[in-house]
């Protein structure tokens, strides 16, 4: 358009209209006379605005970018803090399922003994300058326990009780140098009296110096009086050595015990005592031997007999 007198006059008036429309709209508020128009214009004219700044503002695309990314780095950190939360419970039933085990092996050596036992829970280890095997559990007085009772696992003997607190109690571990246990072989009852050794097996001496003992075999508690500190049939542990007979009123033998006492968690302590030894029942069954495989020899026997030399075969022209 040339800048001529009409086309400033144009500007002006145009000008003119547009303040005059503004202000008509302030002053309608809602009830605006041109708010359709305005919400017309929008409905067509929105989208194309909203494409055309997308494209043409890169500030505000980056500012969009970087409030984005903060939400996506917020999920990440949620989803990584839920995935360590799920480890940890996965370790914890992973423990959950290993002491369920625990406790059911546990409960059946208290069945085949018929042994009423209270369970706890060990939290707590001895003082290991003092060359002293304790462990404290999580059972005392208010629980029925009382000093010189039976301790036992799913594995077998476990120790004694000798300090009973309100709600604790400490144990005597059975490979303690201090604990000696009276023992009884199985099938032949030869007795004798074991007593720990720290980590190395369990020294076994035998009352009868003759006994007829070997590698392999296995021992259980032979009982107190009036069943303390030890009821009997507690499964103690297998021979690992047998020293040899000298003619001696005694025998000695080296018992590596089932309990690794390292690692105990869930015990038993013994309130009941059997109405009658159990005898071996509460050994852990023997493994079956191995069955011989047969062995079959084929021999090759030959279809006929060899032409004797000088034989004539029928081969000559």
């Amino acid at each position: 358009m040339r800048d001529t007198r009409e086309s400033r006059l144009l500007l002006v008036l145009l000008v003119a209209i547009a303040f005059a429309l503004i202000t008509v709209d302030i002053r309608g508020g809602e009830d605006s006379p041109v708010d359709g128009a305005r919400r017309a214009a929008a409905t067509v004219f929105g989208p194309v605005e909203e494409g055309m700044s997308s494209a043409v503002d890169p500030i505000g695309n980056a500012i969009g970018a970087v409030r984005d990314s903060g939400e996506r780095h917020s999920r990440i950190a949620e989803l990584e803090r839920q995935n360590a939360a799920l480890k940890a419970k996965l370790g914890s039933d992973d423990r959950n399922r290993s002491r369920v085990q625990q406790l059911d092996s546990m409960l059946k050596k208290a069945g085949a003994g018929q042994y009423g036992i209270k369970g706890a829970e060990v939290i707590g280890i001895g003082a290991a300058q003092g060359f002293s095997w304790t462990v404290t559990i999580d059972a005392g007085a208010n629980d029925g326990l009382k000093r010189d009772m039976t301790v036992l696992n799913g594995d077998g003997l476990v120790g004694r009780v000798t300090t009973v607190g309100p709600n604790t109690s400490t144990v005597l571990l059975a490979n303690d140098p201090d604990f000696t246990v009276g023992t009884r072989m199985e099938k032949t009852d030869e007795l004798g009296f074991a007593t720990g050794q720290g980590d190395r097996p369990l020294s076994v001496q035998l009352l009868n110096g003759k006994a007829k003992v070997k590698k392999g075999d296995r021992l259980v508690t032979f009982g107190s009086r009036k069943d303390k500190p030890f009821v009997p049939g507690v499964p103690v542990g297998e021979i690992v050595r047998v020293d040899p007979s000298g003619g001696d009123l005694t025998r000695n033998v080296y018992v590596k015990p089932y309990v690794g006492f390292t690692k105990l968690d869930i015990v038993g302590v013994v309130v009941e005592a059997p109405r009658e030894d159990p005898r071996d029942t509460v050994l852990p069954k023997k493994p079956e031997k191995p069955k011989p495989t047969p062995t079959v020899t084929v021999t090759a026997t030959p279809s006929g007999r060899p032409p004797a030399e000088g034989a004539d075969t029928g081969d000559e022209q």
